[in-house]
């Protein structure tokens, strides 16, 4: 439960139509094999204590007196745990019989949930037994207990806030209106399917639509539990298909045909941050709910579900490289508009054979492709100086030749050095002076050139950098259009990949590009060592796939950052040791609040995803704004690391 995660379980049982007492056993077995694995909230199919299929043997009197008093024998069994059940049984109502879905936790019925909509078409005929559910809540007395009755019921946990349950039954989710759209409007937050959903050819990629789009509508969990083997087959089958879902995603489903138990764990706190973001998606909690409050003992859930180390980045190839084929268009087309806007009619832009400026010389060429332009009118810069190497040097060369663009040559040596003795710098002193002097001349010989050609210098900077503060202020942080500025550097190197692999026509481009994806990232700001680069971003300011991967779950979610090291942990685990993911981790936070002033003034430039920085869009954060509560809460993390002897050196604090 800590950070936001609970365990989850959806179940089915093999029964046996109209033998509750049967059934009772076999449910009473799975709910001790979801407790024993600390599972908290396991939800059971509809009618599961009865079984769906008996049809008119529900009118009779010895099936619902038994399911009553098998109830009582499972709510004996649930006494000693505080696991949430919720499971499907007839309860009968001032003569009146409803289908419903009972929350029940440590011997309490917590709440009845009646369904609504009664299928009566096709092989349904739960009309013929059956009363729709109403939304009004009142009170019923079940075995000895009060126990609220209706379809408007919140069940609030009170240790933990942002769960809370609510449930709709079966056909509920098929209509127009499902329930559980007012109920996540009240407050829901997890919605609970007690369902009997019959098997026939194609539903399955139906039902699997169904539950992830209705997550993905409500920004909520969806726990979807369907009857299966031991139900009658004298006209159907059923496949005890479970579903559970989060936010769009299925984070795991049953195999069908066979009845089992599916498991895993839900994020509520990344419900609600996205929810508290999304100022369409409005509380309507009106005064015909009712919540009632039940208690989980407070303990640290194990995490079992899967954690991409490239959360910007699909990990199934032909989504990859539908993904990188999109975002060169969206940035093509961004770049498009402005320069028809502008009647620019050239493009400047520095390269430098490096991965940034080799994406962004690529998204270029596909806007001039798309105005059906002369790719000659796009003016490559290359402006070597003391760090550069000969391998980016030619890659840089190569490269503008392959894309027919053209190439100018300016080498900017003397004029740093005039600059150095202007501003009485020693060139010895390879300091951060040193670096920026080299850069902010580039940039200024390149603002020169495109006013030469009416032209407009496109910036090649990526977000991940901009995240960092890597990048010199008016040097490198400055263009008239910034490409890159969206797409964070792990990206950037996919993207590359894309079309080296899948749109070069040419061997010989590919393999320029197969190069440039080879070699180190570097500004190449400072002399090379015999020949190679010695200057390494990433020994500098750490990994980026790192850093891509705290910026995704710090902007996307808001997450603090003990949740951050939590999951770097999961996803990094043998990649490296929890030490290196703290050192890097409060570096990334300390360098993102202390560069939040480069980030108020950079360029337009296209958002291609969920994330991006700009100051007009989607980071509204004041310069100024202070990183103490983040660094606090690093501190305390330090402190429980030492205290674990994980971490044992002196990690460099940086000052607020």
């Amino acid at each position: 439960m800590k950070d936001g995660f609970i365990k989850v379980a959806a179940a089915s049982i093999k029964g046996k139509v109209a033998d509750p007492k049967y059934n009772r056993e076999k449910i009473v077995e799975v709910i001790q094999q979801a407790s024993q694995e600390d599972v908290k909230l396991l939800v059971l199919p509809e009618l599961v204590l009865t079984s769906y299929t008996c049809n008119d043997l529900f009118w009779h009197r010895n099936l619902l007196e038994s399911s009553l008093a098998e109830l009582q024998t499972i709510l004996e069994c649930t006494k000693t745990t505080d696991m949430v059940t919720v499971l499907g049984m007839p309860i009968a109502v001032n003569t009146k019989l409803y289908n419903c879905a009972l929350f029940i936790q440590k011997g309490n019925i917590l709440g009845v949930v009646p369904k609504h909509y009664l299928p009566n078409y096709s092989e349904f005929y739960e009309a013929r037994h059956f009363t729709p559910g109403n939304t009004k809540v009142e009170s019923i007395k079940l075995l000895n207990q009060e126990v609220p009755f209706g379809m408007n019921l919140l069940f609030c946990c009170e240790e933990m806030p942002d769960l809370v349950l609510a449930a709709e039954v079966c056909e509920d989710l098929w209509v127009p209106l499902p329930p559980s759209t007012l109920h996540a409007l009240a407050g829901a937050t997890v919605i609970c399917n007690p369902s009997a959903s019959d098997e026939v050819t194609t539903k399955e990629n139906y039902r699997r639509s169904l539950v992830s789009n209705q997550s993905a509508r409500l920004i909520a969990a969806y726990l979807y539990a369907s009857v299966g083997e031991g139900e009658s087959t004298q006209d159907l089958v059923y496949s005890g298909h479970h579903l559970i879902a989060e936010n769009g995603s299925i984070l795991t489903e049953s195999k069908r045909f066979v009845n089992e138990m599916i498991q895993c764990e839900i994020d509520v706190q990344r419900l609600v941050n996205d929810r508290r973001k999304m100022t369409t998606y409005q509380n309507e909690m009106g005064t015909d709910y009712k919540k009632v409050y039940f208690h989980l003992d407070l303990k640290e859930t194990k995490i079992e579900r899967y954690f991409s180390k490239t959360p910007f980045i699909p990990e199934n190839k032909v989504e990859r490289e539908k993904r990188c084929d999109e975002i060169l268009t969206i940035q093509a087309m961004g770049l498009k508009k402005r320069l028809e806007h502008t009647n620019c009619k050239s493009s400047v832009i520095g390269i430098s054979g490096g991965l940034d400026s080799t994406l962004a010389v690529l998204v270029v060429a596909r806007a001039y492709d798309l105005l059906g332009w002369d790719r000659k009118d796009i003016i490559c810069v290359t402006m070597p100086c003391f760090g550069t190497t000969d391998r980016t040097y030619t890659n840089a060369c190569e490269l503008v030749e392959q894309l027919g663009a053209t190439l100018k040559e300016i080498r900017i040596n003397k004029a740093v050095e005039q600059h150095f003795k202007d501003i009485e710098h020693d060139p010895s002193v390879h300091d951060v002076t040193y670096e920026n002097s080299q850069a902010r001349e580039r940039t200024q010989i390149l603002m020169d050139i495109a006013n030469q050609m009416n032209g407009m210098v496109i910036g090649t900077g990526d977000m991940s950098e901009l995240a960092l503060g890597w990048a010199t202020y008016n040097g490198d942080h400055m263009s008239m259009y910034a490409v890159n500025s969206s797409v964070p550097k792990m990206l950037v190197r996919y993207i590359v990949q894309y079309y080296a692999e899948c749109m070069c026509k040419e061997e010989t481009l590919k393999n320029i590009l197969l190069d440039i994806l080879d070699t180190p990232v570097s500004p190449e700001l400072l002399p090379p060592v015999d020949g190679v680069i010695s200057q390494k971003t990433e020994d500098l300011v750490g990994p980026y796939e790192l850093h891509d991967f705290f910026l995704y779950y710090l902007l996307r979610f808001g997450f603090s950052p003990k949740k951050i090291f939590r999951l770097s942990c999961y996803a990094f685990e043998g990649v490296y040791t929890k030490e290196i993911l703290y050192k890097w981790l409060r570096t990334f936070l300390w360098r993102f609040f202390a560069q939040q002033f480069k980030r108020s003034c950079i360029p337009d430039g296209p958002k291609v995803g969920s994330i991006a920085l700009s100051p007009r869009g989607d980071l509204r954060m004041p310069s100024d704004a202070s990183a103490a509560m983040w660094m606090n809460e690093m501190n305390e993390l330090e402190k429980e690391l030492r205290a674990t002897n994980v971490i044992y050196t002196q990690v460099k604090g940086d000052k607020i």
